[in-house]
């Protein structure tokens, strides 16, 4: 008798919007199924290197095609593992994988949905765009049992002990819709197996309507063969078969590696960021092979920070036995890790030489990841640096440390930048004044991860990092381009009065602010918050603040002392106004924080007080 079952929540929802959306590329349905056709093959081969058993005799692993005009069925069968009743309810019912929201967001926004298909592990499903009924028979390797699963879709499937004897794999047999009757035209299915499927390491065979089968794929490994065999065109449909991707490769990586040890690689660099780029889990997407043999695609065969990095690495001298324990801890799968590293940054390091355009769009689109490093690769942490680019306060295309250190003013001895949200927020920033004055160019950092890797104190080429917006900052050296600019900013305040007003504002601001200082960032504006030598940066504090409910350390007041807000607070101090010192000095911390991109800490307060300083000047 048939068990009723309700699918998952997300599971329904997934049909649902693979039933009532419309796709241009339905024929991803086949790649899926036969991806997970071998899949299965892999995995009965794996387990039998240890139970020869499971083959029982049929060591034939293939993948079977069958169209029927007449009922408008396709059939799509394989000879690998198999299900058994419970892993049929788990396999085909349920979605367990964290990133389920988060693609059924994606794909009920994405204008071309189908290109989330795969990520996901909901391949599957996407047969639904085709069939408006599924039956799935399956027989576990090992086993005597062999089970139906049948569904039109909707809220649920059923569950029966199938009838009569059925072969060790699995059988998948789509009721197609109207609309999808090309899919049982033979030259159809081959095109999307070509397209698709073509590196897939098991036979593909299509049956005719006589009942004869032939092979219809290459069943070969791409990256096995050698480089002068590869085509341009064969790179990108091996691409997009490994990486279930839809776009083109930027950057090709193929080699074969001798001597201590041997293994062939194929490796790509996407054109665009993949779903799963932003993932909390930063897992790696290369596939581990051994002697052709699927072994895990969990392997972490490159560091995290090269996580968009797609493609295989299949080695001759693994042992195909290997546990999760032994990969982590293989001294050969480290020494693979270590290499492989280096070539992609080779790679890298190459295409910014060869082609700055084309390594201009890849660190758009991954320089955010690749930064990742700065923090976490200390070995690699000077490569890293030097293949970094960098959005500055010279105008034009982004620019590396090498073209910033080639064009540093004389005297200059430090690399300078800010750290903050956005770069329409950091060129406003007052504590570019007088480096802008300088016309000293200034690194604008706004990846949330610039905020920890210049923690590091690195230098490039002998030249430090130094932060516009913590500790003290020095130009004296590097003189105005505008000498009048050079006497209004070097003129000096009377010292006795300067420190009266700066002890003043901080016994003012005392339970606000660690110090109050006159500034040498300032020509403008009149008030800037800045971050001590000691401490974080101010960036990094507001990261940090966002996860704790503990205040951060109290920033640095630092003020313009030629400025007129700031001589204004002067003379109210002189004529002994405490009122209108305390309104000054509160509104110079207000301002300053706005500035930096945060708001007043009594709002209704910064609102009175410049309300009333605008009407004190309006009656002056």
């Amino acid at each position: 008798m048939a068990e009723a079952h309700q699918f998952q929540a997300e599971v329904a929802e997934l049909l649902n919007l693979m039933v009532h959306s419309v796709y241009s590329e339905t024929e991803v349905f086949l790649r899926e199924l036969i991806s997970n056709a071998s899949d299965a093959c892999d995995k009965i081969r794996y387990e039998a290197l240890s139970r020869p058993e499971l083959l029982a005799g049929d060591d034939k692993l293939a993948i079977r095609i069958t169209p029927d005009k007449e009922k408008k069925t396709l059939t799509v069968a394989d000879s690998g593992i198999g299900m058994s009743r419970q892993e049929m309810i788990d396999n085909l019912g349920t979605v367990a994988r964290s990133g389920t929201k988060a693609f059924l967001k994606g794909l009920s926004e994405a204008k071309e949905g189908i290109g989330l298909i795969g990520q996901f592990g909901v391949g599957f499903y996407a047969a639904f765009m085709v069939a408006d009924r599924i039956e799935v028979t399956s027989r576990r390797a090992g086993s005597d049992e062999s089970w139906v699963w049948k569904s039109s879709g909707g809220a649920g499937f059923e569950v029966e002990p199938a009838s009569g004897e059925v072969a060790r794999g699995t059988e998948i047999v789509l009721h197609l819709k109207e609309d999808a009757a090309k899919y049982l035209e033979p030259y159809e299915i081959e095109r999307v197996v070509r397209t698709y499927s073509d590196h897939i390491l098991f036979p593909i065979e299509l049956v005719d309507d006589k009942g004869e089968a032939r092979q219809i794929n290459a069943a070969s490994a791409p990256w096995q063969k050698p480089k002068s065999e590869m085509k341009p065109e064969d790179y990108t449909q091996a691409y997009r078969s490994i990486a279930m991707a839809f776009d083109e490769p930027a950057i090709t990586l193929h080699y074969r590696a001798e001597g201590r040890q041997s293994y062939a690689v194929l490796l790509f660099v996407p054109s665009t960021p993949p779903f799963d780029l932003s993932d909390p889990g930063r897992k790696g997407r290369v596939k581990l092979y051994v002697r052709r043999v699927h072994v895990t695609d969990d392997a972490d065969l490159l560091p995290a920070y090269l996580r968009f990095v797609r493609g295989v690495v299949d080695s001759e001298d693994l042992p195909l036995n290997l546990s999760r324990e032994m990969l982590q801890n293989n001294p050969q799968v480290a020494q693979i890790r270590s290499a492989l590293a280096g070539r992609v940054l080779g790679e890298l390091e190459s295409l910014a030489e060869k082609d700055g355009d084309s390594f201009t769009k890849v660190w758009t689109a991954f320089g955010p990841v690749i930064k990742e490093g700065l923090y976490e690769d200390h070995e690699r942490r000077a490569q890293l640096l030097a293949l970094a680019r960098f959005t500055t306060t010279v105008e034009g295309s982004s620019r590396s440390l090498k073209q910033y250190v080639a064009d540093l003013k004389p005297n200059q001895t430090e690399i300078y930048y800010l750290v903050g949200e956005s770069i329409e927020r950091l060129k406003a920033n007052p504590k570019l004044e007088a480096a802008r004055a300088r016309g000293l160019e200034v690194l604008l950092l706004t990846d949330p991860v610039d905020a920890f890797w210049t923690t590091l104190q690195l230098d490039f080429e002998g030249k430090p990092l130094k932060s516009l917006s913590q500790g003290d900052v020095d130009f004296s050296l590097v003189p105005p381009i505008d000498k009048g600019e050079d006497a209004k900013t070097e003129d000096k305040a009377d010292a006795d009065r300067e420190a009266e007003v700066l002890k003043s504002v901080k016994e003012t601001l005392k339970d606000q602010v660690s110090d109050v200082r006159a500034s040498r960032r300032l020509i403008d504006s009149a008030a800037c918050l800045v971050a001590s030598a000691q401490g974080r940066d101010r960036e990094l504090e507001r990261l940090l603040a966002r996860h704790s409910k503990e205040a951060g350390p109290k920033p640095i007041l630092e003020l313009n002392m030629r400025h007129d807000l700031v001589k204004a607070l002067s003379r109210a101090i002189e004529g002994k106004r405490g009122e209108e010192a305390t309104d000054v000095a509160t509104l110079l911390l207000d301002q300053a924080r706005i500035l930096d991109g945060e708001i007043p800490v009594d709002p209704a307060a910064f609102a009175r007080r410049l309300n009333a300083l605008v009407v004190r000047g309006l009656g002056s």
